[in-house]
Parts: structure tokens; sequence; C-alpha cells
């Protein structure tokens, strides 16, 4: 339990400097995490060993998930709504 008090104030002071961060950042993280879910994918057509297609696609795979979140953070609920009207009308 000691890690876990010690840890709660270190995420939620990361979550709340992800939220003030501006809606073209969020974007901009969005479509890194697009770009780094097909690169996890892609790295299977390389010519190496399946270890290291393995690790790359961990890799690849994590911070794909990392930089999901983090847009999500940074766009917040209103940013979700704000690209959900933009796809409606685009």
């Amino acid at each position: 339990m000691q890690i876990t008090n010690r840890l709660k104030p270190i995420l939620l002071s990361i979550k709340e400097w992800l939220s003030k961060l501006s809606f073209k950042t969020g974007i901009y993280t969005l479509l890194a995490c697009v770009l780094l879910y097909a690169a996890s994918f892609a790295q299977m057509l390389l010519p190496i060993s399946p270890w290291a297609k393995s690790a790359l696609w961990v890799i690849l795979f994590g911070l794909a998930k990392t930089a999901q979140y983090s847009a999500i953070v940074i766009l917040g609920k209103a940013g979700i709504s704000r690209l959900r009207r933009f796809r409606k009308f685009g």
C-alpha cells in the first residue's frame, strides 16, 4: 500500500498537467497514436527474427496505448465532443 499512496499524487499531477494542454496538442497526440498503431502492425512485414518482431510490437503497441490515453486526457470530454461534431459535418 505504501507505493500506491506515493504514486497516486504523482499520477494525479501528470493528469492535471496533461489536461492543461491545448486541443491542437491533443489532436497531434491522437495522430501519433494512429501512426504508432500502424507501425506496430506494419513492422510484422519486416524480414527480421520473430523475437525482434515481438519486441518491436510490444514497444510500439505500448507507445500507441500511452499516446491514446494521453490524447483522451488532453482532449477531455469537451474535446471529444468537438471532434465528433467536426466528423459529423466533415
